[in-house]
């Protein structure tokens, strides 16, 4: 069992120091892309190993307990039974990592997963979603509401204004809020890394967020122009990287926001393996969050094992 992270004092002299070279981020994510691959004798395998990293969401306007039902239905049972037979995987052996919904929908996740009888984190977005434009007294109440309401693990918004001024001291003092307000539940940190202008930006706020005590950092809330993007994930990972080496914490990485194909997400794996190991090749350690990946996935492995390439709408959705 992971030690959860518990936070340390703000250390203003490291997040202040703190600086990235883009050329050299560059650098690295093109040598990713060229030099490290997965052979295609071991992808269905990843791909399969990804599934458990998916936090399944669903935020719309129009959700309801109907289509929050469906999404319960797909994380328990994210494959076909053929498919997940060639895989030579139990019935409800693999399921998502978690049901990721707004905190009015935290009950019905909660409902649909019992009913199912799967044993699957409800996760909520909160603190005024997306953009945390609300009062802190109102961004509080709500993660106490989604807590109340069943659910596990809280994304949480930073607020940008405070990290685009460099006032790290109230953003770590928000954080620890935050994260008193999440009692037991796990608290996962949303950057809004296209919100932040810059990479240095980007590193200093996930420093903020950790020694503040979360328990992921996480790239976007997928309604920026700009989400989770490799150089950025490489940042982050550096950051979660030298935090672990100061303090003994690991921290859960999420990206989140774009990531929609097969290709994409064996780029992110292999970018977790290369720069914090096989450990965040694990759910306990590593999210995804995605709406419609999961679809491709099963189009994919689909493909592996009949050979034929089902339309995405012939496919069930998640």
């Amino acid at each position: 069992m992971l030690e959860r992270n518990s936070g340390i004092p703000l250390d203003l002299g490291w997040v202040n120091r703190s600086c990235v070279n883009d050329q050299a981020v560059k650098g690295r994510i093109q040598d990713l892309l060229t030099s490290r691959s997965i052979h295609a004798d071991h992808q269905v395998e990843w791909l399969a190993r990804s599934i458990q990293c998916i936090d399944l969401t669903t935020l719309a306007g129009d959700d309801c307990p109907s289509n929050v039902a469906r999404l319960c239905s797909k994380a328990a049972y994210p494959l076909s039974d053929s498919i997940a037979s060639e895989l030579h995987i139990g019935n409800g052996l693999l399921t998502t990592g978690a049901v990721c919904v707004y905190p009015a929908r935290v009950a019905d996740a909660c409902l649909g997963l019992e009913r199912l009888g799967a044993n699957i984190p409800v996760a909520s977005v909160a603190t005024g979603f997306p953009t945390g434009q609300t009062s802190l007294k109102i961004r509080l109440a709500e993660i106490e509401f989604a807590v109340q309401s069943g659910a596990k693990e809280i994304d949480i918004v930073i607020n940008r204004e405070l990290a685009l001024a460099q006032n790290w001291k109230e953003l770590y003092n928000e954080l620890v809020q935050m994260r008193k307000a999440c009692g037991e539940s796990h608290m996962k940190s949303i950057l809004a890394v296209g919100e932040l202008c810059n990479l240095t930006n980007i590193y200093r706020a996930s420093l903020v967020a950790m020694m503040a005590g979360s328990d992921f950092i996480k790239t976007s809330t997928g309604k920026e122009t700009v989400n989770a993007t490799l150089p950025i994930g490489l940042v982050m990972c550096r950051a979660i990287r030298a935090y672990n080496r100061k303090t003994g914490f690991k921290v859960g990485f999420k990206p989140a926001g774009g990531i929609r194909t097969s290709k994409d997400v064996l780029q992110w794996m292999t970018l977790m393996k290369e720069e914090l190991g096989d450990d965040y090749l694990t759910p306990e350690l590593f999210r995804i969050g995605a709406s419609a990946l999961l679809n491709d996935i099963e189009r994919n492995l689909t493909n592996h094992f009949t050979g034929g390439y089902f339309l995405a709408e012939e496919m069930p959705m998640a």
